[in-house]
């Protein structure tokens, strides 16, 4: 079950039907796409690319300047990035402009424009034609073609790093190949100069500045220095190795303290953890306690709890196997209780000791804290001028490192001003482009066809999702459940024109030597040998076996929709029984629209509501047709009839039928189509079955799927459907793989198809 799941979920044969059944249209769009494509290479000039390449190289400058290692890799990142924006710059680009006077150059300025452009351009013109704005002065106007030339160059050039390197690819396109390497060259040069201009710029600067500043720290430092002395003199601050007495008396203290205070919890620690031993009880404290190492009863503890745990477990097994009433069991456990006694006597002994230790510790910690209180006290006033002093001695410090480090800067600034290197060199020169880079006809021809094939695909995916109609037999098998007649191809107009010897007059009697129906109603019979016929022969057995055993059969042809042929089908059906000999009428049903009465060779003056309605007799009424002794009792109608199912089921037309069964083997009766009338439905009980025709391709599913259930009493007795006007060339398209539509080739040497009919059966 889960391999016909997945068979249903992607079914490639219907896929491959759909991709087969749409080429036709994919190729139609793929030759659109590339059609346009091709148009868009001839109406869109040609871009030419020149490209240079930028190092960015501070080694160049190693023997001018002292300088750490490389950045980091972020730093570098930011570096590179810095650059490609100032090389994007519009400043840059102003610079260019001006070097190459591109405000001046009008191949530059008005390029060539593609279809696109030139629309765009209309536009903007005629948009400024409704604006009134004052004519610019000549200054005005110069700085306009300025700025129009560096948003042009701005356009046109392109800067990125070329991978995680150093180096920036520089390009600029132009529809001028000497102007594209011109200006990408031109661009390296400003590019150069203007580092070389920033530097020199920043270093000047800063050399002002710094020489300015070098006075005011230089007076600043000497006297934060005999501040510093005038106030050790003052306040007899005496040091050793260069530190106070006082100060080393403290940090002593200091360290002792802290020595002591660990020497106090973790005292503390053991006595905590045996007195909570203790207070536990003894059986927990015997079952808990550890024993330290350091203490002198550990070796009589360690062998007091082995007996007890050896006792414990003879008295575990002793009760086991005699149970606990045993005189040797309440032997041990007395000895076990013993046992836990001096265990827990013991470990009282050691918590006193802790206990002892504890308060040794805390003595002397509380000992020492009191002599670094004595000691801080006594060293307070001291601590108070060490704190101004090393305030003045920071302060004295941090002028003369400043002063020291501004010195440097300056004479490193100073220095620099005299290198007039940059850290950039080009490594690749600008040559004029050969080929144009833009635009490049493989991929605009490839993406074309491949945006038409796209293109294509949608929609012939349109296409099939609008597929509502009925083009197999296994689509109505599938939709409806219903027998499956066969396929008439579609009947050419030229069978539509009688011949000369075809019709009569209107006074003709109607035992004429000649035929009473128009060629279109005749194919069967003009073409036996053709598939159209064999369908019809299809269409009688079916009938036949469904209505076996019946003397006279009465069929209905009926159609969900106007205009889908079922009349033709009808009187061809007629007309294939009575050439085989069997007695056959054919009644034209459909009163509001007799489309086989007006179809006839003589208009008829009397028909089938004078039968019904007893005017005349039937009898009367029926024309034959001497080439196949077909009878037919016509329909004529005068004027509107709005009461047509009430004479279709009337005790007339009851009478009618009840009487023809007795004189032929066949009656068809050509009925209205079931969607705007009721007539068919109310024919229902006169009939043994029906045949429905439906348009190949243009009968929704849907509609006759509703049209058959709203009718329970015309499906009921629907002996199949047969396809009508089918395009016998495009239904191998939506045939399966493996169906008879796939193999219409083959079969086309049985058949002898008349003249007109298009398709091969």
């Amino acid at each position: 079950m889960a391999s016909e799941d997945a068979d249903r979920f992607i079914d490639l044969e219907r896929l491959a039907a759909i991709a087969i059944r749409q080429a036709r249209v994919v190729a139609l769009c793929a030759a659109i796409g590339l059609m346009l494509g091709v148009l868009y290479l001839v109406f869109t000039p040609a871009e030419y690319t020149a490209a240079t390449r930028i190092l960015l190289d501070d080694s160049l400058t190693k023997f001018a300047e002292e300088k750490d290692s490389g950045p980091a890799h972020i730093q570098a990142d930011s570096t590179v990035s810095t650059e490609v924006e100032i090389l994007k710059s519009a400043r840059l680009a102003h610079a260019v402009v001006l070097a190459e006077k591109l405000h001046e150059n009008e191949a530059f300025l008005n390029p060539p424009q593609s279809p696109i452009g030139w629309t765009k351009a209309q536009i903007k013109s005629i948009a400024g034609l409704f604006s009134f704005a004052p004519q610019p002065p000549a200054s005005s106007v110069e700085n306009a073609k300025i700025g129009k030339a560096v948003a042009l160059l701005q356009s046109g050039l392109t800067a990125e790093r070329s991978g995680r390197s150093y180096v920036i690819d520089v390009a600029f396109r132009s529809h001028d190949r000497k102007l594209a390497g011109a200006i990408t060259r031109a661009y390296a040069e400003a590019y150069l100069s203007d580092q070389l201009d920033a530097n020199f710029d920043a270093t000047q600067r800063a050399t002002i500045w710094l020489q300015g500043r070098l006075a005011e720290l230089r007076d600043s430092s000497q006297a934060a220095a005999l501040e510093v002395e005038k106030f050790r003199a003052e306040n007899g601050l005496t040091s050793a190795r260069g530190e106070l007495i006082s100060e080393q008396q403290l940090a002593d203290l200091n360290s002792q303290l802290i020595l002591a205070q660990a020497d106090t919890a973790n005292a503390l620690g053991r006595y905590s953890q045996f007195k909570s031993i203790i207070e536990s009880g003894p059986e927990n404290a015997v079952r808990n306690a550890t024993i330290p190492s350091d203490n002198g009863n550990s070796a009589v503890i360690n062998d007091l709890k082995a007996r007890y745990l050896n006792v414990t477990k003879r008295e575990q097994e002793i009760s086991t196997r005699f149970g606990e009433d045993h005189a040797q069991a309440v032997a041990l456990r007395r000895e076990q209780a013993g046992l836990e006694g001096r265990i827990f006597q013991e470990l009282k002994q050691i918590t006193e000791s802790y206990r002892n230790e504890y308060e040794v510790a805390k003595a002397r910690e509380n000992s020492l804290r009191d002599n670094v209180g004595q000691m801080a006290g006594l060293s307070s006033e001291t601590s108070q001028s060490l704190v101004q002093l090393r305030e003045l001695e920071q302060k004295s410090a941090a002028l003369s490192t400043l002063y020291q480090a501004f010195l440097a800067r300056h004479e490193e600034a100073s220095q620099q001003r005299s290198f007039p290197i940059a850290e950039a060199r080009v490594i690749s020169e600008a040559n004029d482009p050969v080929a144009a880079s833009s635009p490049r006809k493989s991929l605009v021809l490839g993406l074309s066809l491949v945006l038409g094939l796209f293109g294509g695909a949608a929609v012939g995916a349109f296409q099939e999702f609008r597929e509502r109609f009925f083009r197999t037999g296994d689509d109505v098998r599938s939709a409806l459940n219903i027998n499956f007649l066969g396929y008439l191809p579609i009947v050419s107009a030229r069978l539509t024109a009688a011949k000369p010897n075809d019709a009569g007059t209107k006074h003709q009697p109607r035992e004429q030597t000649g035929s009473v129906t128009p060629r279109i109603l005749r194919v069967a019979i003009n073409a036996p040998a053709s598939s159209f016929a064999e369908t019809l022969r299809n269409a009688k057995i079916a009938s036949d076996v469904v209505l076996q055993g019946k003397q006279c059969k009465v069929i209905g042809f009926v159609s969900v929709l106007p205009h889908e042929g079922k009349t033709t089908v009808a009187a061809n059906f007629a007309g294939l029984l009575a050439s085989h000999g069997a007695r056959t009428l054919l009644i034209d049903g459909d009163l509001r629209n007799p489309g086989l009465s007006r179809g006839l060779s003589l208009a008829p003056d009397k028909g089938l509501v004078e039968a019904i309605v007893g005017d005349q007799p039937w009898r009367s009424t029926v024309m034959v047709d001497r080439s196949t002794r077909l009878a037919i009792i016509p329909a004529v109608v005068r004027g509107r009839l709005s009461h047509t199912s009430e004479l279709l089921s009337g005790p007339g037309m009851h009478d009618l039928i009840e009487d023809a069964r007795t004189a032929y083997d066949y009656i068809i009766v050509d009925l209205p189509p079931l969607g705007p009338v009721v007539d068919a439905k109310a024919f229902a009980p006169l009939t043994d079955g029906f045949v429905m025709v439906a348009e190949w391709g243009a009968t929704p599913r849907a509609l006759v799927r509703a049209t058959l259930q709203a009718e329970p009493q015309v499906a009921a007795k629907l002996l199949g459907i047969i396809l009508n006007k089918t395009d016998m060339k495009k239904l191998a398209r939506y045939g399966s793989f493996g169906g008879s539509e796939q193999y219409l080739d083959r079969y086309s040497s049985y058949y002898v198809e008349q003249a007109g009919m298009n398709g091969k059966a």
